[in-house]
């Protein structure tokens, strides 16, 4: 048998459930899609989500496993299946580099971890934390996680995030160091006041502060951070609920030093790096303790931006572990007082 071949054991659970499949009635074998399903690419793997097999058979064919965690509705993940993973040389590099394996966040499909634990694909996605769909996770040969890309970038940016992987850069620095080397481009002018930031971004502990924390990393020719400034932070809903907490923006590298949430002092810098700040925006959440309590990183929309400081200034997320779980709530729960809800803006 070549090494590309699948192992007999898996060989036989992949015809026993051709097989069982066959015998079901033409209308138990009828898909029943969501109104607002996401279609994914037919080159996705049709996989048994047993990731102990999966890993070592795409090593075996010079592969890695890149795991989507998505759901019905999700307009990033349409986004991302139409944009990125639609045909083209973006969805050729993915094809050529990566088995890539789509996980539903609600779903109850039988799920086989690398450690070999047994689970759920919903049970899964809580215990990673997946907090955001899309969510795509990148995993070394050896089982190794590279990277956690958690929401949407558009292709532009995507493509070099592949390019990270594939060529290991994250042996050397960190992604978003990475990126603001690859894309060099020009700062991005700032249009309008932002009273809601922090005279002092340096000056973070929360001892006696007795207010929640945002720190927004960002980089001065990131045009998505400027669009969260610009779009985001000047609708009236948001700027209510901003009025609530300490915004600090920070560009690694300045301020030199600063005085972190817990009350260390250090670099902002390898701040950045111990926080593992991928990309730029990312949104980091403390409470009045200086504990961090949640995050955002990458490109949202005015929605989810409103509703990730919302789930925090609310404090839901003691209670709702789920960000998704809180979003869809929110959103019904608005759309029942009679006020538009359009996820995408």
């Amino acid at each position: 048998m070549s090494s590309s071949s699948p192992t007999l054991p898996r060989l036989f659970r992949v015809l026993l459930a051709a097989l069982l499949w066959a015998a079901l009635p033409a209308a138990a074998q009828a898909p029943q899609p969501s109104p607002q399903a996401i279609d994914i690419p037919r080159w996705f793997s049709n996989s048994l989500l047993d990731f102990k097999d999966e890993i070592p058979e795409a090593a075996r064919a010079g592969k890695r496993v890149m795991v989507y965690f998505g759901q019905d509705g999700c307009p990033y993940c349409k986004a991302l299946m139409k944009a990125n993973f639609g045909p083209g040389p973006l969805a050729d590099k993915t094809r050529a580099n990566f088995v890539a394996i789509a996980i539903n966040i609600w779903g109850d499909a039988e799920v086989t971890w690398i450690d070999g634990s047994h689970t759920t694909e919903k049970a899964l996605a809580r215990t990673l934390n997946v907090q955001f769909t899309p969510t795509l996770l990148f995993f070394e040969t050896d089982g190794r996680l590279v990277l956690r890309l958690n929401g949407y970038l558009p292709p532009e940016r995507f493509t070099h995030v592949l390019d990270y992987v594939i060529q290991r850069r994250d042996r050397e620095r960190s992604l978003a160091e990475y990126m603001s080397e690859r894309l060099d481009e020009p700062p991005v002018p700032q249009r309008g006041a932002r009273p809601y930031l922090m005279r002092d971004p340096s000056l973070l502990a929360r001892a006696g502060r007795g207010r929640p924390l945002a720190v927004l990393f960002e980089s001065p020719s990131c045009k998505e951070c400027a669009e969260m400034h610009d779009e985001a932070f000047t609708r009236e809903p948001l700027r209510r609920l901003l009025a609530g907490f300490d915004v600090a923006r920070l560009v690694p590298g300045t301020p030199a030093r600063l005085v972190t949430p817990d009350g260390r002092r250090l670099d902002a810098s390898l701040w950045a790096r111990d926080l593992k700040i991928n990309l730029y925006p990312t949104a980091v959440f403390f409470d009045a303790a200086g504990a961090e309590v949640f995050r955002f990183d990458g490109y949202l929309r005015p929605f989810h931006i409103e509703s990730a400081f919302d789930y925090v200034a609310s404090r839901a997320y003691r209670d709702e572990p789920q960000f998704q779980r809180f979003v869809q709530a929110r959103a019904e729960r608005l759309r029942a007082q009679g006020r538009p809800v359009d996820l995408w803006r």
